[in-house]
C-alpha cells in the first residue's frame, strides 16, 4: 500500500517528522559514509559571526550551498560539510562595547583587557541557538556537531603556521604609510576592508586662495574637499606639463590651471601663460601655523596625478593624510605635520578646534577661512566616500606603521589565479573581481585591537630583532613567561595571555616582546581550507588529496574583496594557486518593492517565523525560482504562498491521485521491472519529456543556472504531467479491470513521480523526501542517484506534435474563457491553421474531449476571425523619430497587421519599407477586433477561432455535462468511495428531460450510475444549478 498524505498538513509539521527521520537513520552521515571511496567534491563554508542575528539573506546563501552539495552527492561524489564560526575581530568588539558601554579603545583597556577579551569570548555565542534553527529548519545538511571555531587554539595556530611561513620568507613587513583608519574602532583597515564600505556622502567642496610670497597680490587657486587636512598643508602640487594661467579677475590675480578656467565665477583677462614645472619651488604664505615645521615648506612641487577633471589644476598637499601626498612629502623632503591623535580628533595643538573631531571642525575651519579672506568660494559636493565596513562611521586616510603582506609581489599569480577560477556569473571574476586585483596594494595585516589571533612577531627590546613562532610547541620551546616560568601548553593564543611570553634574541640574547596588534580578521577566514584541519599539524597525508583546494564555494556579493580575496591571496602566496575552483556569487535580497531591507525601514523578514509558517521548501524553492542567485532578489510573502498553492500543491495531489488508484488495484511497483518501454503514445510522450528535462537539467546544473532548472521541473510537473498526462490519462486510471494498459499508467506515473522526487532533491529536501517514502522508493531520497537522462527514449518528434495539441488546446480555453463559455458547454466548430492539420486530425478525439468541439475546421489565414489594428506607442517612438510620427502612423494603417506580427515572432522586427524605419514591437500597440460570433486568440504564428453559436442539441449536451459535473461533486461531498455505484433521482423542466433522453447513457457512464429516473416530488432532493435551470436531485448509494 502507497501511503496517503495529508493534503492540508502544515508544511512545518511535515518537515519536522521529516527530519525527525533524518535524525533517526543518520541519513546526513549516512549520505557522507555511503561514498566513501568515491571521487570527493571539496565544498567550503563560509564562517558567519553569530553575535548577530541569521537574516534571509543568510537563508539564500545557504540554500545555494545545501543544494549543491546535495546535487553533487546524489552524483556519485563524496562531500564532507564542515560548519564554521568566525569568532574575531571587529564585530565582536564593536558589539561588546556596546553591551559594556565602552566609547574607545582607552575605556577598554581601564575596564581590563583579560575581562573584555572574556566578554568577547562569551559574545559570540549570543545568537548561535537562532543560527542552529535556521540551518536545522531549512534543511542544511551541515556539521555542526564538530566545527572549526576562529577562536579555538588549533585554529590560531594554522593561521600562526601561515604567518610564519610568509615571515620566514620576507612577505611579512612593518612600514609607515598611509592607511585607510577607523578613528571609531581605533584601527587601521585592509583595501579589501575598505572596498566592503564606501557610501554616498555630501561634503564641503571649497577652493581657498594661498597667498603668493614672490608677487604682490596674487594668489594660488587650489580645491579640497577635507578643509580638515589644511591645517597640515605643507606643500601645493602642479601638473609639470599641463598650462597655466594668471589671470586678472575680481581686481586680483590667480594662478590656476588653464584647463580650469571654468572654475572661475565673473570675468577674467588671461595675463600670462605658463607650463607648470615654471611654478616649481615658488614659495606660499601658510594658512595656518598652529605647528612649525622642522624642515622646508609652503611651496609649489610637481607631480603627474594632478588631474584637470576638476578642481583648479592645484592640489593642496599634507604628507600625514593621503597616499600621494605622503610619496610628495618624501620626494620633496617635506615636514610631516601630524596633529590628529587616534580617536580622529584634533590634538591640544590646534588650539581653536583640539578635541574635536576633524570632520565635525569642517565648518569651523571654513568659517575662519572666511575671515581671514582665503575662502574664494564654498559649494557642496556628492561622493562616495569610505566608511567602516562594521560600524559604519567614516574613515580617514592616516599616516602610521602597519604590518604588511606582500601582495603586490603576487599580483601577476593572483590574476592568473583568478582567470582559472569559473566564476559564476563570469562578468564577478572579470570585471569587479579582476579590476580590483588588477590594482591590488599590499594587504594592512595588522589591527591596534585586542580580540583576534595576535600577530606572532616578537620584537628584540634591544637591537630590534624581529622573530615570528609557528606553532604552540615552538611556543613552549622557545618562550617564557615574564615571570620566568615555563609556558604551558595550553596557553590560551588570545591577548593578554599571549602578551605575557618573552623569547630570547637569537642575535643578540636580549628579551624579545610581542608586538601588540592583532591581525585582519579576514586573514582568519581566508585561512579556514586549512586551519579548519588544523593543517599541517593534522591531516597532511590526506590534504591535498582530499581537502584541498575546494571545488566550490559559495557566498554574497559582499564577499567579492573579503572572504573571495582573503581565500584567493592565501591559497596563492602559500600554496602557490587559488584556495578554490569555482564560487557562485549571490546578490542582495530586497523587499517587494525593490527596496534594500533593514529593520529601521521595517521591510526585513525573519527566516525562522517564515519556515515557521510556510515551511523551508517552499521558501528555498521560491528564492530560487524567482531570479538567478546573481540578480537581486525581490522577496514577497506572496510568491511564497503561489509556490505552496500552484507547485508544491499540485505535485502532491498528483502522488495523491496516484496512491489512491494504485491502492484500490493494489498496485505493487514492486512486482514490475523498472523501465520505460511503453507502447500507449501518452505514456511514450510523458516519458520522452521526462528524459529530454534530465538532460536539461543536468545541463544547467553545470553551469548553476538554477532558476532555469526550478522553473522547468515547476511547468514540468504543473502543465505537462498534472494537467495533461494525469488529466488524458484519468480513464485509464478509472477503469473496472486491472489490464495491461492500467498497469502500464501506474508503472509510468510511479517512475515519473520517484523521478521528479529525486530532481527537486536538492532544492526542496523535505518534500522530496516525503514523496518517496510515500512512494516506497527506498530508505531516503538523498542516498539515491539523481536521475540519468535516458536519450533512447526521447522521442523528439512525439514531444514537438504534443506540444502542437497542448498549445492548440490551451489557445481554445483561453478562447472560452475570454467569452466566457465553459468548457463543458460543447460548442459545434473550432478554426485552427491548416498547416497543423496532421497532428490534429491524428488527435483529434484528444482536443476533442480537451476543447469540447465538435469539429476542426482548417484555414490557412487568421484575417476571416480578426482584424489587427496597429497603433504607434508615441511615448516610445516619439523620442526616436520626432517629426516623422504622422507619416509613421498613416503608413501603419496601411500595412497588414499579420504580417507586422508574424515579422515580429520570427525575426524581432518589421521593416517599414516606405520610410525605411525598423520597428520593434514595444514600438507598436495592437488592437485585436474578433469577427463578430467568434472569439479569437493566438500565440505566435499559431491560432484558434472558436465559432460561439449555440443550437438547441449544444445546449442540451451542455446540460448533461452540467449535470455530471454536480453529480460526481455530490459525491465527494457525502463521502462515497470512488467506485462506489449510485442511483440519481431527478426532477427538472422539459428541456432538462430532453437532455436527459438523449444524453442519459453518456450521464450513467461518466457517475457510475445504475439507475437515473424522474421522481415523483422535489421533497428529499437537493436544488441544483444546471447553466441557468433549476434541477433537484438525490444522489444514494446503490444497496
Amino acid at each position: 500500500m502507497f501511503k496517503s498524505i495529508d493534503l492540508k498538513e502544515n508544511p512545518r509539521h511535515l518537515e519536522e517528522r521529516i527530519r525527525a527521520y533524518w535524525r533517526e537513520h543518520s541519513l546526513a552521515q549516512k549520505s557522507i559514509d555511503l561514498r566513501k571511496g568515491s571521487p570527493q567534491f571539496v565544498f567550503y563554508e563560509g564562517p558567519p559571526t553569530a553575535n548577530g542575528k541569521p537574516g534571509i539573506h543568510h537563508m539564500l546563501s545557504r540554500t545555494l550551498k545545501d543544494l549543491v552539495c546535495r546535487y553533487k552527492t546524489m552524483n556519485g561524489f563524496q562531500v564532507k560539510r564542515k560548519a564554521g564560526w568566525d569568532t574575531h575581530g571587529l564585530p565582536v568588539e564593536i558589539e561588546v562595547e556596546r553591551q559594556l558601554g565602552l566609547e574607545d579603545k582607552k575605556a577598554i583597556e581601564d575596564y581590563g583587557v583579560e575581562k573584555f577579551c572574556q566578554a568577547c569570548k562569551e559574545s559570540v555565542w549570543s545568537y548561535l541557538d537562532l543560527w542552529q534553527e535556521m540551518t536545522e529548519l531549512m534543511g542544511y545538511w551541515i556539521d555542526l556537531d564538530d566545527p572549526y571555531i576562529t577562536m579555538h587554539n588549533s585554529y590560531i595556530e594554522s593561521v600562526w603556521h601561515i604567518l610564519d611561513d610568509f615571515f620566514r620568507r620576507g612577505l611579512i613587513y612593518k612600514a609607515h604609510k598611509i592607511v585607510p583608519y577607523c578613528p571609531s574602532c581605533g584601527t587601521p583597515l585592509s583595501s579589501h576592508e575598505v572596498a566592503l564600505g564606501y557610501r554616498d556622502v555630501e561634503d564641503p567642496s571649497i577652493f581657498v586662495k594661498f597667498k603668493a610670497l614672490d608677487e604682490d597680490g596674487t594668489w594660488y587657486l587650489a580645491w579640497t574637499t577635507t578643509p580638515w587636512t589644511l591645517i597640515s598643508n605643507v606643500a601645493l602640487v602642479v601638473h609639470p606639463d599641463e598650462t597655466y594661467v594668471k589671470v586678472r579677475h575680481l581686481e586680483e590675480n590667480y594662478i590656476l590651471a588653464k584647463a580650469r578656467l571654468e572654475t572661475l565665477e565673473g570675468e577674467y583677462e588671461i595675463l600670462s601663460e605658463f607650463p607648470g614645472r615654471e611654478l616649481e619651488r615658488r614659495r606660499y604664505q601658510p594658512l595656518f601655523s598652529f605647528i612649525k615645521p622642522e624642515k622646508p615648506a609652503w611651496y609649489v612641487g610637481l607631480a603627474d596625478y594632478v588631474s584637470m577633471d576638476d578642481g583648479t589644476g592645484i592640489v593642496h598637499t599634507a604628507p600625514a593624510f593621503g597616499a600621494d601626498d605622503y610619496a610628495l612629502g618624501l620626494k620633496y623632503d617635506l615636514p610631516f605635520i601630524q596633529p590628529v591623535d587616534a580617536e580622529g580628533k584634533f590634538n591640544h595643538l590646534i588650539e581653536p578646534w583640539a578635541g574635536i573631531f576633524v570632520k565635525t571642525a569642517d565648518k569651523d575651519i571654513i568659517r575662519s577661512l572666511k575671515e581671514s579672506g582665503n575662502l574664494y568660494r564654498r559649494e557642496q559636493v556628492k561622493h562616495s566616500y569610505p566608511h567602516c565596513w562594521r560600524c559604519e562611521n567614516l574613515l580617514i586616510y592616516y599616516a602610521r606603521e602597519s604590518w604588511y603582506i606582500r601582495t603586490t609581489q603576487f599580483k601577476e599569480q593572483l590574476l592568473e589565479q583568478n582567470r582559472q577560477i569559473d566564476w559564476y556569473p563570469g562578468f564577478v571574476g572579470e570585471k569587479r573581481f579582476g579590476e580590483w586585483l588588477a590594482n591590488n596594494v599590499d594587504w594592512a595585516l595588522s589591527r591596534d585591537r585586542f580580540w583576534g589571533t595576535p600577530l606572532n612577531i616578537w620584537i628584540c627590546e634591544d637591537c630590534g630583532e624581529k622573530s615570528s613562532v609557528g606553532s604552540i610547541g615552538e611556543l613552549v620551546k622557545r618562550g617564557k613567561l615574564k615571570d620566568g616560568s615555563s609556558v604551558p601548553e595550553d596557553i590560551e593564543l588570545h591577548r593578554p595571555y599571549i602578551d605575557d611570553v618573552k623569547l630570547t634574541c637569537p642575535k643578540c640574547g636580549g628579551g624579545m616582546n610581542r608586538t601588540q596588534e592583532v591581525i585582519d580578521c579576514w586573514f582568519d577566514s581566508g585561512s579556514m581550507p586549512f586551519a579548519q584541519w588544523h593543517y599541517p599539524f593534522e591531516n597532511k597525508d590526506t590534504f591535498d588529496s582530499e581537502l584541498f583546494p575546494a571545488d566550490f564555494i559559495s557566498e554574497g556579493i559582499d564577499q567579492t574583496r573579503g572572504w573571495f580575496y582573503s581565500m584567493l591571496a592565501i591559497g596563492t602566496l602559500y600554496k602557490g594557486r587559488s584556495s578554490y575552483k569555482s564560487c557562485l556569487v549571490n546578490d542582495l535580497i530586497l523587499d517587494a518593492k525593490g527596496q534594500k531591507m533593514s529593520k529601521s525601514k521595517g521591510n526585513s523578514v525573519d527566516p525562522i517565523e517564515l519556515m515557521q509558517t510556510f515551511g523551508a521548501d517552499a521558501i528555498r524553492w521560491y528564492l530560487v525560482e524567482i531570479s538567478p542567485p546573481w540578480v537581486p532578489t525581490r522577496f514577497d510573502v506572496e510568491g511564497v504562498k503561489e509556490i505552496i498553492g500552484k507547485f508544491i500543491g499540485t505535485l502532491k495531489n498528483t502522488y495523491s491521485f496516484f496512491a489512491t488508484y494504485a491502492n484500490i488495484d493494489s498496485f505493487d511497483a514492486s512486482a514490475h521491472p523498472w523501465n520505460w518501454e511503453r507502447s500507449a503514445e501518452i505514456d511514450r510522450w510523458i516519458v520522452s519529456r521526462l528524459q529530454t528535462l534530465i538532460g536539461q537539467v543536468r545541463d544547467w546544473m553545470e553551469d548553476y543556472e538554477l532558476t532555469k532548472v526550478v522553473r522547468a521541473i515547476q511547468d514540468f510537473v504543473i502543465d505537462e504531467l498534472s494537467n495533461w498526462y494525469v488529466r488524458r490519462s484519468r480513464r485509464r486510471f478509472w477503469a473496472l479491470e486491472l489490464t495491461e494498459d492500467k498497469i502500464n499508467a501506474y508503472r509510468t506515473l510511479y517512475q515519473v513521480l520517484a523521478s521528479v522526487a529525486e530532481m527537486i532533491a536538492p532544492f526542496a529536501p523535505y518534500l522530496a523526501e516525503e514523496l518517496y517514502l510515500s512512494l516506497g522508493a527506498g530508505e531516503s531520497v538523498h542516498l539515491a542517484a539523481y536521475p540519468q537522462s535516458e536519450t533512447e527514449y526521447i522521442d523528439p518528434a512525439l514531444e514537438k506534435e504534443m506540444r502542437v495539441i497542448i498549445d492548440i488546446v490551451q489557445l481554445g480555453r483561453a478562447a472560452r474563457n475570454a467569452c466566457q463559455i465553459k468548457v463543458r458547454q460543447p460548442l459545434q466548430k473550432m478554426y485552427v491553421p491548416a498547416k497543423y492539420r496532421t497532428t490534429l486530425e491524428r488527435m483529434f478525439d484528444l482536443i476533442q474531449e480537451e476543447v469540447n468541439i465538435h469539429e476542426i475546421v482548417y484555414v490557412s489565414e487568421d484575417e476571416d476571425f480578426v482584424r489587427y489594428e496597429l497603433k504607434p506607442q508615441f511615448k516610445v517612438m516619439g523620442p526616436k523619430y520626432g517629426n516623422r510620427m504622422k507619416a509613421i502612423a498613416s503608413e501603419l494603417a496601411r500595412v497588414k497587421g499579420q504580417e507586422v506580427l508574424k515579422a515580429f515572432n520570427y525575426t524581432g522586427s518589421y521593416k517599414l519599407a516606405a520610410l525605411d524605419i525598423d520597428l520593434v514591437p514595444e514600438d507598436v500597440a495592437v488592437h485585436i477586433q474578433p469577427r463578430e460570433g467568434f472569439v479569437f486568440e493566438s500565440m505566435k504564428d499559431m491560432f484558434v477561432a472558436l465559432d460561439t453559436a449555440l443550437t438547441p442539441e449544444l445546449i442540451r449536451e451542455g446540460y448533461a455535462r452540467e449535470l455530471v459535473n454536480k453529480i460526481q461533486f455530490s459525491r465527494k461531498e457525502q463521502g462515497f468511495e470512488i467506485m462506489d455505484r449510485i442511483m440519481v433521482e431527478w426532477i427538472g423542466d422539459d428541456e432538462i428531460k430532453a437532455a436527459l433522453d438523449a444524453h442519459g447513457e453518456f450521464i450513467q457512464s461518466e457517475t457510475l450510475c445504475d439507475e437515473l429516473s424522474e421522481a415523483a416530488s422535489t421533497e428529499g432532493l437537493v436544488e441544483y444549478d444546471i447553466n441557468g435551470k433549476q434541477v433537484w436531485m438525490r444522489i444514494t448509494r446503490t444497496v
